[in-house]
């Protein structure tokens, strides 16, 4: 190896270890007596965890109110913070719906250091209306990020979607999910998935029959994201029982429920 070989070499070196110590950076937390670990590489999953018990509380009461044991869908499940809390908190059947090919990463990593690969399922789907192979656009493609839309060209605002990165990938509805992988049906549905909750809804036919109660991020100024969605929850027998503002726009998390 002559002299300028050797210098990359060492730089490469370098930087893979750099690069190594910021994936394996993780913080431990702990809510509500669940005591939790999360990777942090980055600013973002750093904020993510810190925030845990504030940013979404109504989440995390939500979580708390499943029965024990139940089959829980988290339908864009990021890093996997609500995955593993219904995990541990009430020893939840966990399937985690996530296309981003950065976060299932993390998804995987926080997993296996919570010693949950036999309670939390990792689905690298996207689901939709229909099924089929599609654009997956992100416009922060990051460890972490969010703000992403499948098969269509808007955003969270019904608005021109700004991709920054994209690939083909294939959807599905989540009705053909438990049809063709033998899926359990959810008894507790969260779906965030940037804007095409309706579309998601639009799937689940079979499976809003029969789910006990829905969490959804609703921007109430994306009329045909409102009005599809309340639609089929209402169609489903779901009533909506409150709504959680999320701090920007119009933006809500709603909880449906089947009361009786």
């Amino acid at each position: 190896m002559n002299f300028i070989n050797k210098i990359f070499y060492k730089v490469g070196t370098f930087h893979q270890k750099l690069l190594n110590m910021f994936l394996s950076q993780s913080r431990k937390i702990s809510h509500n007596g669940v005591a939790m670990q999360f990777f942090i590489p980055n600013a973002l999953n750093r904020y993510r965890v810190k925030t845990f018990s504030s940013k979404e509380p109504e989440t995390l009461t939500w979580i708390e109110s499943f029965d024990k044991e139940s089959v829980f869908w988290d339908i864009g499940a990021n890093i996997g913070l609500y995955s593993i809390y219904a995990a541990k908190y009430n020893n939840a059947q966990v399937y985690a719906f996530e296309p981003s090919v950065f976060n299932l990463e993390l998804l995987a990593k926080n997993i296996h250091c919570n010693t949950l690969s036999e309670k939390v399922r990792i689905l690298p789907i996207a689901l939709t209306s229909h099924s089929g192979f599609n654009l997956f656009r992100m416009n922060n493609p990051v460890w972490g990020g969010a703000l992403s839309t499948f098969g269509e060209d808007y955003d969270q605002h019904g608005k021109s979607f700004n991709t920054t990165f994209e690939y083909i990938f294939p959807g599905v509805t989540a009705d053909k999910v438990v049809e063709l992988l033998f899926v359990p049906k959810p008894d507790y549905l969260k779906i965030d998935v940037d804007g095409i909750e309706h579309l998601v809804l639009e799937g689940c036919g079979n499976i809003l029959k029969v789910v006990k109660s829905v969490l959804i991020e609703i921007n109430d100024d994306f009329e045909k994201q409102s009005h599809d969605s309340k639609k089929h929850l209402l169609q489903a027998g779901l009533v909506l029982r409150d709504k959680f503002y999320l701090g920007s726009g119009n933006h809500y998390n709603q909880l449906w429920v089947r009361e009786g």
